[in-house]
């Protein structure tokens, strides 16, 4: 069943439209999802290190009340895996702070390492 439109005596057949409508869609909206994941990917990815006095060093706040800082889990798991941080989360799992660390290995391995906060044991 076609879905008719009339205006002033005249009959518009409004699926054909539409089909095209998609179709010509179609390639934009692939396109666009094809570089979502890019954006993502970007934004956490590290960028160039550079020294001396104009460098912007990473700033992380450590916070040393339940066992280990956020900042010595960072360089544990960067010296056990030999790999670098390159994004870092706090969760709280049962009432227990855990950090999330996602790691890159130099052979462009991503992972994720997952450090209790109160033993300093990584998961």
């Amino acid at each position: 069943m076609a879905t008719r439109i009339a205006f002033h005596a005249q009959t518009f057949r409004i699926q054909p439209v539409m089909r095209n409508i998609r179709f010509a869609m179609l390639p934009a909206v692939l396109l666009l999802a094809g570089f979502a994941p890019l954006t993502r990917a970007h934004s956490s990815m590290p960028g160039p290190r550079s020294s001396g006095a104009a460098a912007v060093e990473r700033v992380v706040v450590a916070d040393v009340r339940d066992g280990i800082s956020l900042d010595e889990a960072v360089s544990r798991a960067e010296r056990q895996y030999r790999a670098r941080v390159v994004r870092t989360d706090v969760q709280d799992e049962d009432g227990r702070k855990v950090y999330v660390l996602k790691l890159l290995s130099e052979d462009g391995r991503v992972f994720t390492v997952r450090v209790d906060a109160q033993s300093g044991r990584s998961r």
